[in-house]
């Protein structure tokens, strides 16, 4: 095992405790990472909160695409493929763990990671921000901590090697797909292939609000956006109805309605 503080990082130590193979990999901009991860808190118990182990799923993320966590790039990038690390990070790199967790938790429920059909404004949108759905990251969230994180580096593609899905893309490359999945839904509507055509609809909505997200709410770039998001809700409902989905069709418009009462 070797302990050290993980070069020019400040908060960071890193303890090896099953070596890689080969040279540490090349990593650039759209290289795609896979690695398994488990944090864990930094008391007596090292007490688990998430394990890709356990969802039997391995983590993907893309080198220079803004990963909220921004902290696991810098991790992976001192790895070799097979290495195991236990990484102890100081509250400086984990304030936003608590909101990637819940994004990672809901895919792995089968949920989509961002709530794009729920609108709330004014004080209700006060309220539900406190809340992450999940009491330990709520807790988190309040009161931020160190954290261990154990990460096993599975392999490393160039972006070359492997075809990008749209959680891959740069902000622009999600705004430049928009309206392929636009056209693609609305040809897959007219051939009656309805199921298909809410697929399409579905990503270019979740292309925007990821994009939206990092906008301020109600001024002219995000309005921009949610114009767009609208218009691919409004078509996504058409097949719903089409498909007899009739309650969730109720539920996204009514959404509207009353986010845009206009």
């Amino acid at each position: 095992m070797e302990d050290s503080l993980l070069l020019g990082v400040e908060g960071v130590k890193k303890t090896i405790l099953h070596g890689g193979t080969n040279d540490i990999p090349k990593f650039v901009t759209g290289s795609k990472v896979t690695f398994h991860f488990r944090t864990a808190l930094c008391n007596d118990e090292r007490t688990v909160l998430d394990d890709s182990r356990q969802v039997g799923v391995p983590m993907e993320l893309v080198i220079g695409n803004m990963f909220k966590l921004d902290v696991w790039e810098t991790l992976l990038r001192s790895m070799r493929v097979g290495e195991v690390a236990e990484f102890w990070c100081d509250i400086i790199h984990t304030g936003l763990y608590p909101m990637v967790a819940k994004s990672l938790r809901r895919i792995a429920e089968g949920k989509d990671p961002v709530d794009w059909h729920v609108h709330t404004c004014g004080l209700a949108n006060m309220f539900a921000y406190h809340s992450l759905g999940y009491e330990d990251l709520d807790e988190l969230q309040k009161e931020p901590q160190p954290l261990i994180f154990i990460l096993e580096l599975l392999k490393v593609q160039q972006p070359s090697e492997y075809e990008r899905e749209s959680w891959a893309l740069s902000d622009a490359e999600r705004l430049r797909a928009v309206p392929v999945c636009h056209a693609q839904g609305n040809r897959l509507y007219k051939q009656g292939r309805f199921q298909e055509a809410t697929r399409k609809y579905k990503e270019g909505i979740l292309c925007i609000k990821n994009v939206q997200s990092k906008e301020k709410a109600w001024e002219a770039p995000w309005l921009k956006m949610e114009k767009m998001a609208n218009t691919l809700t409004l078509n996504y409902c058409q097949c719903l109805l089409r498909m007899g989905e009739y309650y969730e069709v109720i539920e996204h418009t009514s959404d509207i309605i009353n986010q845009h009462p206009e």
